[in-house]
């Protein structure tokens, strides 16, 4: 979507990677391991179970990667969608304020996170276009983050049992009120907003690059479609 382009940019997870050669090698282990129990002597039956075990995880590896979207991103002129076998959410250009890694701090330095921040201006828009299911996975997926940036005042920890599963209504800045999963989900990112500095976090296994890349590719798509709509408005001036 650079320049003057309006074609999609679809980001494949780098976790997706090797599903069917996962799902082969799964399938080659447990003929292999059929074999070794069949034909070789029994003080190898052990080593034959290990096999077919291995044999079983490695199908149940290749078996997670292939049922997730061939895309976990597309990026178009007017949206980002992010897709997960859950669900989905979408942000729309105009909602979208920025996208960058966020940073914890650790001693005197600031680190950074393997995941990508997006802060938005506006909660409506985003909580009506994400899946029930999906809130519910970012809820626990997400919920570590929590833990960063924490108050030096709480070592225990406990000061944000609340904060984990906050289940009051929220208010929308249109004033419809929701409840459930997704007001857990709207606490949650006004939380995250005040540790790190962003509402909606993806962690850098489902990009295909480095997550500086990939904001600096947010940036520039933020740019170039500005940059549109400026021509616009001077042609519609002309």
């Amino acid at each position: 979507m650079s320049g003057t382009s309006v074609e999609p940019i679809y980001i494949r997870a780098a976790s997706k990677s090797n599903g069917i050669t996962s799902l082969v090698l799964g399938c080659v282990g447990l003929i292999a391991a059929a074999l070794w129990l069949a034909f070789l002597p029994d003080w190898l039956f052990l080593a034959g179970i290990f096999l077919t075990s291995a044999a079983l995880v490695c199908l149940l590896v290749g078996y997670f990667k292939i049922r997730e979207p061939d895309y976990s991103l597309e990026i178009a002129k007017d949206y980002i969608t992010y897709r997960h076998r859950l669900g989905s959410w979408r942000i729309h250009w105009e909602n979208l304020q920025r996208a960058d890694c966020p940073r914890v701090r650790h001693g005197l330095d600031h680190i950074p996170l393997e995941t990508i921040g997006f802060k938005i201006k506006s909660y409506t828009d985003f909580l009506n276009t994400i899946s029930p299911r999906l809130a519910t996975h970012l809820l626990m997926e997400q919920r570590p983050l929590l833990m960063q940036n924490t108050d030096e005042n709480c070592a225990s920890g406990s000061c944000y049992e609340q904060s984990m599963f906050d289940d009051k209504q929220y208010v929308m800045e249109d004033g419809t009120v929701i409840k459930g999963i997704k007001a857990m989900l709207a606490h949650r990112m006004v939380e995250l907003r005040k540790r790190l500095g962003f509402d909606i976090f993806i962690a850098s296994s489902e990009l295909d690059r480095d997550v500086g890349e990939f904001a600096a590719l947010i940036a520039q798509c933020q740019q170039a479609r500005q940059s549109i709509e400026t021509q616009a408005t001077v042609h519609v001036q002309d």
